[in-house]
């Protein structure tokens, strides 16, 4: 496992997971508008490409 964490590959995944994980959890504004829990990520994403 320690060759994960100096993957660049790996931690960019690691911290891929991790932000979606916080996103569904509440912890960002993105998506805070969704109608239901299960569209909160796919509603952040489409804030984010808007911003991009």
């Amino acid at each position: 496992m320690r060759g994960l964490s100096t993957d660049r590959t790996a931690s960019v995944i690691i911290l891929g997971h991790a932000f979606v994980q916080n996103l569904r959890r509440g912890h960002y504004e993105l998506g805070a508008e969704a109608h239901r829990d299960a569209l909160r990520a796919a509603a952040a994403v489409d804030e984010l490409a808007d911003v991009i």
